[in-house]
Formats: structure tokens, sequence, C-alpha cells
């Protein structure tokens, strides 16, 4: 019996020559991202007297950039001392962005190699054929001394795309988060490949890897292939083994997509699974704040479909509109290519690029009773303020038209608006 992509990458990375479901190995990190949120409470990640390899550590503060109060500018000293006593890569205040875009600007996820970070999204870092998984500050604290942590082997499903993407309609957050947690493996790890997969087919705007950035349950990887290649060239010059399935391994499902039959969707206030409806079942439902960014949703591409939808219309004066790029270097192409101007002209905000609105933490708070459409990462209750405001979840687009519209809308209706 043959090995899925994710069994063939933990065996590798532990040494073995062939594990299973169920099987709980050990495996050797390539690579390790600490955040700022790990040092933003002072004291509670201690200054290690060693690590295991300072060129394999990176330090990126974006969760709280720029810094909000003093006890968080305090703990944040503790991780500047970190990155100093042992020249880890370090980009903070203007010289980074969002930890999962620079991960890929980069070159730190390659395929083949095991990444780890003290965040959720790590799972993002799977478009590069990459086993990348967030963790706990006290697990990273280990691989960050150690070089290695463990996994459960989890049963894979694949997903199978195909078909194109219809004019108007942009890749959803929670793609395939709904069927995964609902399903009998809500910690499966996923495979997704074929026709619509490939990049330019899967979003049907796009030929790079951004678009398969935000699909995962513990992992979620596909196969690396020339446009990986082409990407990362230029990006990194560490050597990488890209992995590919068995064409014997075994599966917990096997579930085909056709991409052409979506249409925009919304995740409704609160949790995800069986909590997606089409944006014709919610249109007209009023929002306060509209948000595009996020690791998820705020590479250039995004920027330049939400800039297509504002170009000489104005935000309804009832929405708040902030825009965050996810990098500095997505605003500097940004910025050189208009976008920033058409998104001022329109009575959008534009921000530096960090987590701070995503999560409710330095900015953008949503007050009570209020709404937020967001292109972001999560919707749970207090997610981006208060635990009686609600926050819903769309594509760039659907939230672009929305702002403008005074509330939830239809990308593909904009000039109705």
């Amino acid at each position: 019996m043959g090995m899925t992509i994710i069994e063939k990458l933990l065996a590798r990375a532990a040494g073995k020559d062939k594990v299973a479901v169920g099987d709980i190995v050990t495996v050797k990190v390539d690579q390790a991202v600490t955040l700022d949120s790990t040092f933003s409470i002072p004291g509670r990640f201690p200054i290690p007297e060693k690590v295991w390899d300072p060129e394999k550590i990176a330090l990126i503060f974006d969760h709280t950039v720029p810094i909000p109060n003093v006890v968080i500018a305090n703990g944040l000293k503790n991780g500047r001392a970190f990155a100093k006593k042992f020249g880890l890569k370090f980009y903070s205040e203007g010289r980074g962005g969002i930890s999962h875009q620079l991960v890929a600007e980069l070159g730190l996820a390659r395929p083949g190699t095991v990444l780890i970070c003290s965040d959720s999204h790590t799972c993002a870092s799977g478009a590069f054929n990459c086993a990348a998984r967030g963790v706990g500050s006290e697990e990273l604290l280990y691989v960050v001394c150690k070089g290695q942590t463990w996994f459960i082997v989890y049963p894979s499903i694949r997903y199978v795309l195909t078909g194109k993407l219809s004019e108007g309609v942009y890749r959803a957050i929670s793609f395939t988060t709904s069927p995964v947690a609902n399903g009998d493996h809500s910690r499966a790890q996923r495979r997704v490949r074929g026709p619509g997969s490939q990049r330019h087919q899967h979003v049907g705007k796009t030929d790079d890897v951004d678009d398969e950035r935000e699909l995962s349950a513990e992992f979620a990887l596909f196969e690396a292939d020339e446009v990986t290649a082409a990407y990362l060239k230029g990006r990194t010059e560490e050597p990488y083994m890209p992995v590919f399935a068995d064409a014997d391994a075994q599966y917990a499902d096997v579930r085909t997509i056709d991409l052409a039959q979506i249409e925009p969707l919304i995740v409704m206030p609160h949790f995800v699974p069986n909590n997606v409806k089409s944006v014709s079942e919610v249109k007209g439902l009023k929002i306060d704040q509209a948000f595009v960014g996020s690791c998820a949703n705020a590479r250039i591409e995004d920027l330049r479909v939400v800039a297509a939808i504002l170009k000489g219309r104005r935000v309804h004066p009832d929405v708040r509109f902030i825009i965050t790029p996810s990098s500095s270097d997505v605003m500097k192409q940004a910025a050189k290519e208009g976008l920033i101007e058409i998104f001022i002209e329109a009575g959008a905000l534009v921000t530096n690029a960090t987590c701070g609105v995503c999560f409710g933490g330095s900015m953008g708070v949503v007050g009570e009773g209020e709404r937020c459409l967001t292109s972001s990462t999560r919707n749970f209750k207090g997610r981006m303020g208060s635990p009686d405001s609600e926050v819903l979840m769309g594509s760039p687009a659907t939230v672009a038209a929305s702002a403008l519209a005074g509330k939830i809308w239809d990308p593909r209706e904009v000039a109705a608006i």
C-alpha cells in the first residue's frame, strides 16, 4: 500500500521508510518562524541559552504592528533581544509584513520540507508542497531549541478541483473547510489536485501559488510543479525535493469540486462548519465595517480586484472600509500601480501590513451590535472586537462591492449599485 503526500513527507522527516495512519512520529524541522504574539506578554517566552540553528529560525512582528500599548511594547523588547542574541532573520515595523505572506516571498517554505510557526494559519504554506503547521508558544520554544517536533499521522482526504471559476467569482476563505470539518475526519490531512487546482484555473485570475494558501485541516498540501519552481526561483537558494503521492495511496475520502458551479459565498457569524450561504441568500444585509486584508486575502492580486471594483466609485457613507496589504512589497507594488490612490479616492482607509484588524488587536475594532464583512480568516464571537458584534466572511470582491452598497452585495452586480 502506497503513501499520500503528507505520509511520505513525514516519513522522510522522521527518517523512516514508511508511516501509516495512527502513527506518532518525531520529525526534523527545516524552518521555524516565531511571531511577536509569542513575546507580547512579558516573560511568556524566556530567551533560551542556545538554539538549534539560527539560520533556520526567523522572527516576524506582524500581529501588533504598530505596537498598541506599553505592555506589548515591553514584551517585544524581549523578542528583539532574542533575535539579536542569535543573529536571527528579523522582520519588524516597515520591513516586512504578515508572516505567511513573508514566508512565501522569502522562500522559507519549500517543497518536501517541514515548517513550524506559532500561528494557526501556517497551513497556508502547504501551497508549496510543504508540511507547514501552527503550534503553541511552548511547543515552538522546544522546536527553536531542538529543531524537531512530533505529529500524529491522520487520514488524508483528496480534493480534485475541476473546471474554472466563473467571471466575478473568486476564491472563498473557507473553500474546503466545511466539508472537512463536517465529515468523519475533522483533523484530516488534505491533498488537493487536479486540473482545477492549477493556479490559473483555481482562481481564474492569477498564475501563481497564492490562491492555494488558505486550505487546511491539519495539513493541506498541493503537488509541486513548474509554477511552484518558477515562484521560488530567486527567492531561495536552499535545495528542496518535492514529494508526490504514490499511485496506490489510500485516502479516507476523495471529493471532487466543480469550480464552475461555485457562486460567491458568505460565511455567517460565529462559526464556519455548516454555516456558509450564497451571497444571494443574504444580499441586502446591512454592514458597518468592511475589511480586505490578513494573510488570506491581501496579496497584490486581491488588491487589483478591489481597485477594479472601487475605481470611480465611493464607499457607502455608513461603512468603514479598511484595506491592509499583506506585506511591504505588496504595498509598494500597489502604490506603483496606482491602487492606493484608487482606494483613498474611494474613501477607504489603507493601513500598513499587519494582522491588527483581523484579530481586533491593534486597530479596526468592531463595536457592540455592529456587523463586519471581512476577507480575513476567522469569524468567532469577539474575533474583531465586541462579543456582541458579528463577523461575516467573503472574498475581497464581495467585501469591496458590499462596502460600496452599504450592505452585502453580489460582486457580479456592481453596476447596479
